[in-house]
């Protein structure tokens, strides 16, 4: 009995692998029903080429619906440098913002803190009690009962900008 070396059996194994794939050549092709149809045999002779979508041993033509638009020019590739400097530009617009961000945030708080001490110098203005102003020559005094409603009227005018 005779007997295959090894390497020359896979050697004919891949040649049959090979051949197989040929073997199974598809046609692909629209029938006049507008439905496709798949076989291992050439269409109809009265099928025009146009209909005709795959055939062994010529590439598949890519086809578009009949209704689609067409296909818009493919927009070529931004380059390094382009990448670089949108990237550039989105990082200082980022900062910007950000440091815009962070004044807007002091000035609320010291908006705040303003209106805060508003209200308190108009809950002690309206208490009754005594209030003693310190003058420029650095002597107690206190307010006068004129005095105390000037007090009150710019804390009210104050406080209507807080609201």
């Amino acid at each position: 009995m005779p007997t295959f070396p090894l390497p020359r059996l896979r050697l004919a194994a891949l040649l049959l692998l090979c051949c197989a794939g040929a073997a199974q050549a598809q046609f692909v092709w629209i029938g006049p029903n507008g439905t496709r149809q798949y076989s291992d045999q050439p269409p109809p002779p009265g099928t025009p080429a146009s209909k005709i979508l795959k055939a062994p041993g010529r590439p598949a033509p890519t086809q578009a619906a009949p209704d689609a638009a067409p296909a818009p020019a493919a927009a070529a590739m931004p380059t390094l440098a382009e990448r670089e400097a949108d990237f550039r530009k989105r990082a200082k617009a980022r900062e910007e913002q950000e440091t815009k961000s962070q004044a807007d945030a002091q000035r609320a708080a010291a908006r705040a803190e303003h209106c805060e001490n508003v209200r308190k110098n108009q809950r002690l203005v309206e208490s009754g009690i005594r209030i003693v102003d310190i003058g420029a020559d650095g002597q107690r005094r206190f307010l006068s009962d004129a005095e105390r409603a000037a007090a009150a009227e710019r804390n009210a005018k104050q406080l209507a900008a807080c609201r």
